[in-house]
Parts: C-alpha cells; sequence; structure tokens
C-alpha cells in the first residue's frame, strides 16, 4: 500500500490475523449494542421530576421551609428549576457518553490483544504441522508430528497427516525396492544378450548354427524381457484407479481360468479341485481374471508332482471371499507373509519374477479388499481373499467353458 512517498507494506492475512480481527469486530458491535442499550436505560429514567430540597442542595442553598403549595406552575422559579434540571440531566447524559466511548475502545484494545494471544495459542498446532510438512523429504519420511493435547479437530488433522506419512514412507520403500529389482531383473537378461553377441561377434569364422544358437538364445532372453516388461504393465495398471466397473460373478471367472490353465495343470499332475458358489462383485472383470490366473497359476507352478490345488468362492455377510490353497514344500510363514511385495519368489529355479501375487494384492486393494496369504503347516500356500459383494442376478450363472472337467483325485 502506497500513500504518497511513503509504502507502507501491510501484514499478510493470515487466519491469526483474520481471527484477531474477528475477535476484536464482534466484541465491538456486542460492546455497542449493550452500551447503547444502558445509555437509553440511563436517558429514560432521568425524568423531568424534581425534588425541591435536592435541587437546593445541587444549588448550594439551604433547605428551604415546606410550602404548602409549592412551585407555583408557569413562574419564574418554576421555568428556572426545569431549566437547571433539564441541563444536569444533558451534563450527566453527556458525561456517560463519553465514559461510555472511552470504556468500549479500551476494552476493544484489550479484547484484539487477548484475541491474538488466544488466536496465537489455538494455532500453534497448526505451525507445528506447517514446520513438519517443510522439514519432510523423500528422505526422512520417518519423521512424525505426534500431536499431544485434546482429540479436537487440529489433533485430528495431525493424526490423519502421520497416517499420511507413514503411508508415504511404505510406499517410497516400496518403489525404491521395486526400482532395485526390476533393474537388477532386466540387467540380467541384458548381460546375456549382450554376451551372445560379443562371443558371435568376435569370432570372424563362425558358423551358420553357432550364429543360429545365438539367435535363438537372443530371442528367449528378449522373451523373458518382454514377459517381465508385461508384468511390470499389469502391475502398474493395476495399482492405478479402476475404469468402469461392472457386476462380475467370480465364480465364472475362476472357472474359465481354471479351463484355461487345464494343460498346465495335467502337465505338472497337479489335480484342481473347486467350491465355486456364485459371488457378485463390482469391477473391472480383466483385472479380477488376471488376478484369479495368477492365483491359479502361482499354485501350480509352485506345486510338486502329485499334489493339488482348490478353488473356492463364497458370498456371505455382505462380502465375497475367494480362496486359493496348494500342496507343496513347507514354508516359512514370516516368509509368506512378504510374498505380495514385487520380485519376492520362494524358488528362482522356477522361473517367473515374483510380480503374481503383488499383481494380486494390487488389483484386490484397487477393488476395496482384503488379501491373506498364510502358509499352512502340512505345507503349500494358502491366498485369502475378501471383496465387497454386489446383488446379482436370480439366475447362477455357467462358466463358459467347464470347471469340472479339470477335477482330479
Amino acid at each position: 500500500m502506497r500513500i504518497g512517498r511513503v509504502s507502507l507494506k501491510l501484514p499478510p492475512p493470515t487466519i491469526r490475523l483474520r481471527m484477531t480481527a474477528l475477535y476484536g469486530l464482534v466484541f465491538l458491535i456486542s460492546g455497542a449494542v449493550l452500551l447503547t442499550i444502558g445509555y437509553e436505560l440511563a436517558r429514560h429514567n432521568l425524568t423531568p421530576g424534581y425534588d425541591r430540597n435536592e435541587l437546593r442542595r445541587l444549588l448550594g442553598a439551604p433547605p428551604a421551609a415546606p410550602r404548602p403549595f409549592g412551585f407555583q406552575p408557569g413562574s419564574a422559579t418554576a421555568r428556572y428549576v426545569d431549566a437547571i434540571r433539564a441541563q444536569l440531566r444533558a451534563d450527566a447524559l453527556h458525561r456517560l457518553l463519553i465514559e461510555y466511548i472511552f470504556a468500549l475502545g479500551g476494552m476493544t484494545i484489550v479484547s484484539v490483544v487477548a484475541g491474538w494471544l488466544l488466536a496465537g495459542r489455538a494455532l500453534r498446532p497448526l505451525r507445528e504441522i506447517t514446520a513438519t510438512a517443510r522439514r519432510v523429504s523423500g528422505e526422512n519420511l520417518g519423521e512424525r508430528i505426534a500431536l499431544k493435547g485434546p482429540a479436537d479437530e487440529l489433533k485430528e488433522l495431525a493424526d490423519t497427516f502421520d497416517g499420511m506419512l507413514t503411508r508415504l514412507d511404505g510406499a517410497f520403500a516400496s518403489q525404491r525396492h521395486f526400482v532395485a529389482s526390476a533393474s537388477h531383473e532386466l540387467r540380467t537378461p541384458l548381460a546375456i544378450m549382450r554376451t551372445e553377441l560379443d562371443v558371435s561377434l568376435a569370432d570372424p569364422d563362425a558358423s551358420v548354427e553357432e550364429l543360429q544358437r545365438m539367435g535363438e538364445a537372443v530371442r528367449d532372453t528378449v522373451d523373458r524381457c518382454e514377459r517381465l516388461i508385461e508384468g511390470l504393465l499389469m502391475l502398474a495398471r493395476s495399482e492405478a484407479a479402476i475404469g468402469r466397473e461392472e457386476r462380475v460373478d467370480l465364480a465364472g471367472l475362476a472357472g474359465d481360468c481354471i479351463t484355461d490353465l487345464r494343460a498346465r495343470a495335467e502337465e505338472a499332475h497337479v489335480g484342481v479341485r473347486d467350491d465355486l458358489a456364485p459371488a457378485w462383485v463390482s469391477g473391472e472383470p480383466a483385472l479380477l481374471e488376471r488376478m484369479i490366473a495368477n492365483l491359479i497359476d502361482n499354485g501350480i507352478r509352485h506345486n510338486e508332482p502329485g499334489g493339488w490345488l482348490r478353488v473356492a468362492t463364497r458370498s456371505e455377510g455382505g462380502r465375497v471371499r475367494l480362496t486359493v490353497a496348494n500342496g507343496g514344500a513347507v514354508i516359512d510363514p514370516a516368509l509368506a507373509s512378504t510374498l505380495t511385495e514385487p520380485f519376492r519368489r520362494l524358488d528362482r529355479g522356477v522361473g517367473g519374477f515374483g510380480l503374481g501375487l503383488s499383481i494380486v494384492r494390487s488389483v484386490v486393494e484397487a477393488h476395496r479388499g482384503t488379501v491373506e496369504v498364510s502358509a499352512p503347516a502340512e505345507g503349500g500356500l494358502m491366498v485369502h481373499i475378501e471383496l465387497p459383494s454386489v446383488v446379482g442376478t436370480v439366475v447362477e450363472t455357467v462358466p463358459k467353458k467347464s470347471a469340472r472337467a479339470l477335477t482330479q483325485s
């Protein structure tokens, strides 16, 4: 703000300043209303009536002897007394008005100062939240506000901010692990391709058979890279917000997936049993189908010859339950709970990149569900998924392909 040649820098319109101005304005208005009422009451009570002896006392004269008729109306003495009375009334009201104005101004200043102090005390937690937000970066996401005090709105805001930092800390840690693992997984096939090419180029007399073997090795490595990239893209898609939701029956999707993987199960000598009851959910069919296919593929891949795989769906209590369990070697329960992280594998010798269960977890979370991975004492793995259910059609859907044809003893 510029006045003439002098520039005045106004304070920023902070919440504390606005609250202080609001406190002062409220007190000024309420005080003015209260004093106005008091002034009007005082003016109303100062009526023109008078007492003769009280009037002589105010004028400094001794009390007069009683007269039988007092002052005669209209006489000069009566007019004089009325004039004195009106002057005294006007002087009293004037002094009262001046005192009210000074009292109102002084108390307004006191209320503004008190409002400034009280607003600063009330907003102190916000300054702590702001200071923490300024200090936090990707390197110190472990810092927390940990606000103490009553469970009011500011405490709730601070706790919400701490919860957000906790989620960000976990997301950043998962991202760092994901990037490191993805870099390692991509570095290996690239190194294989470079080695094959360098060996072939270093031999000027390489035969056609050797060049063909080199080409096949490079092609296999490229296929591996494509599968890895496909898995990474699917993981990124599953972690994003789902698109248009539809009513889907998990029983029908599970039956289709079982039939699609029949050849793999027969090749691995794994018997599949299913118990598929209607289980209607709302979601993206492609992601849900990929979730079930990953679970079944994982159960076949990490099984043992002559093993078993069980797929079941249920709907009860407003929730849909999908359970996929398989036999196999005994797994450490602590290790089983980490298999939903990217690139976590039980055995690197069975192939895969460790993205299957992480995609499953991302799809479940995108559909507002929960996933639990446990390792039974008898061996193998059990994945239990719960999703919110929706009302489906009355007629039970029949899978496009018969899932019972895959059932083995």
